[in-house]
């Protein structure tokens, strides 16, 4: 089954200054959401496959809009994560079916390797509401200074046979890291940890 897709929308969030200092070159967030048609919105569905399918097709797409909106080879992706909010007629599983069996793949082919998990987010809610993306380091967990978040809202999303699914990349971790642990520049990348 392919995703019944009624928006798409990109967000790019550069930060330039943080607590008077400049950063430079800026730390970079691109969130890519996708709206769609819930196919089990109001019923209970033993079978979830179709949406484990469609986010496996839904990783791939938004994982390569958010790589084209930073302009950045996939090699340079450095943090991701991903969410999804269903509407009130919806369940949490329906996000997890989305999210977990088989979006990291696409995700990860995107931001080229991607050895650690893919931090995510869940929720139930409506129109306007916020989802929070959680972000970590693509290759390396313990890289604390990608530990990270970046919000999302539409002010029409998600209604109440709708899911509101959501991948992020980033070209660096937060602005002015300082609270030590592994740093990016050392991580190896071998074990999804370090």
């Amino acid at each position: 089954m392919s995703a019944d897709i009624r928006k798409l929308a990109v967000w790019v969030e550069e930060t330039h200054q943080e607590m008077g200092r400049v950063i430079d070159p800026p730390t970079r967030k691109a969130v890519a959401v996708a709206v769609i048609a819930n196919p089990f919105a109001g019923i209970f569905e033993e079978d979830l496959t179709p949406l484990i399918e469609i986010g496996a097709e839904l990783g791939g797409l938004l994982g390569q809009r958010c790589v084209d909106a930073l302009g950045i080879a996939p090699s340079e992706a450095e943090g991701y994560g991903k969410a999804a909010m269903v509407g009130e007629n919806g369940e949490l599983e329906h996000a997890a079916a989305l999210l977990h069996p088989a979006m990291g793949k696409p995700l990860r082919a995107a931001v080229e390797k991607g050895a650690a998990l893919v931090p995510s987010s869940k929720k139930r809610g409506g129109p306007g509401q916020d989802l929070d993306v959680p972000l970590g380091h693509k290759d390396a967990a313990y890289v604390r200074s990608h530990f990270d978040g970046v919000e999302v809202r539409m002010n029409d999303a998600p209604r109440a046979n709708e899911i509101l699914v959501a991948v992020a990349v980033t070209d660096s971790g937060r602005p002015l890291p300082r609270v030590g642990g592994l740093e990016a520049k050392d991580a190896k990348g071998e074990d999804g940890l370090r």
